[in-house]
């Protein structure tokens, strides 16, 4: 990255991270964090390979893993068995589980394939069973700082969430696929106005908090692919527009390196996706995609902070994962 910052004093970062969340780690440490996203898809028949997996990532020394939404795929029936399978599996992570709700869980529930369900109703019942707690999933728990418990004008967005690891700031922010829930009718298009209104308001309070805080960088994690085409970025009909455009503003304003994490689209991506005004790529944010459905794999992402480019990413790949060569 071009961005230049120096590491911060011991002493401020103690002091910050401890005021802010004072169950994490108060060093400026070099840790590691999973990412992964859009599976188990083919069901029943990926469940051995989601389950090698997490055996694998069990076996590593991580602070947490992000799970960024699509448990399944878009014709799989939403079913309440099936949320209480999926968290019974992110349960099983030894390290804390931070999920992102995506669009199979409840935008897409509407379909006949999937159950024919109301998609609100859906996502109602996920908020209440999976997001009673501000603590993560896993086996370790990880006490999360959630927008409903810091504005009471969004207590509804449980799900919207952060925390902190090393002197960086983790924002987990609710973006789902299929156009953010806007455009199916008029239900979901009020459903989305008030949810992308949460969504804005935990951004921007997620770079004042790194500004005042003097935070080292920014992750963000979500669903959606909101860069897949010029049109899903910023078109006059996208529910990602003003997202794009207040990630570019504020990441201009505050140029920290940051990190964007997301699924939907099924291939593994790094690169500079969000552009200025200019149309040029933003040289402090990355974006990493995570794999996912015929790709049962996650990356392990490593943040130093004594880097100038404090994030590198390397592959988890389960050879009996891989098409073909499952036994």
């Amino acid at each position: 990255m071009t961005s230049k910052h120096h590491k911060p004093n011991a002493l401020i970062l103690i002091f910050t991270v401890l005021m802010f969340l004072p169950l994490q780690s108060a060093e400026a440490e070099v840790f590691k964090f999973v990412a992964l996203g859009d599976m188990p898809y083919s069901q029943p028949a990926d469940f051995g390979r989601f389950e090698r997996l997490i055996k694998t990532i069990n076996s590593k020394k991580l602070a947490f893993s992000i799970f960024v939404g699509d448990t399944k795929s878009g014709s799989t029936p939403c079913s309440n068995e099936h949320t209480q399978k999926m968290t019974g599996y992110f349960n099983s992570f030894k390290s804390p589980l931070i999920y992102s709700i995506g669009d199979n869980e409840w935008t897409d529930c509407h379909r006949i394939l999937a159950g024919g369900y109301n998609p609100l109703e859906r996502l109602d019942y996920i908020r209440a069973t999976q997001f009673y707690s501000a603590n993560s999933f896993g086996t370790v728990k990880l006490k999360l700082q959630r927008q409903a418990d810091v504005m009471p004008s969004f207590s509804k967005y449980v799900e919207n969430s952060l925390w902190t690891r090393g002197g960086f700031l983790f924002v987990n922010v609710h973006i789902p696929g299929s156009n953010n829930n806007l455009g199916r009718d008029e239900e979901s298009n009020k459903e989305y106005a008030l949810r992308n209104q949460a969504n804005l308001a935990w951004i921007n309070h997620a770079f004042d908090l790194a500004a005042a805080k003097k935070y080292i960088g920014i992750i963000f994690a979500f669903q959606a692919d909101i860069f897949y085409s010029v049109e899903t970025a910023n078109g006059a009909n996208s529910g990602y527009r003003e997202t794009v455009s207040t990630l570019r503003d504020r990441s201009e304003s505050l140029p920290i390196p940051m990190l964007l994490i997301h699924g939907d689209s099924h291939q593994l991506k790094i690169d500079q996706p969000l552009l200025n005004r200019n149309n040029k790529p933003l040289e402090n944010v990355y974006r990493l995609e995570v794999m996912g459905a015929d790709q049962v794999q996650a990356v392990e992402v490593q943040v130093n902070p004594q880097e100038s480019s404090p994030y590198s990413f390397r592959p988890l790949l389960i050879p009996l994962n891989v098409i073909g060569d499952e036994k």
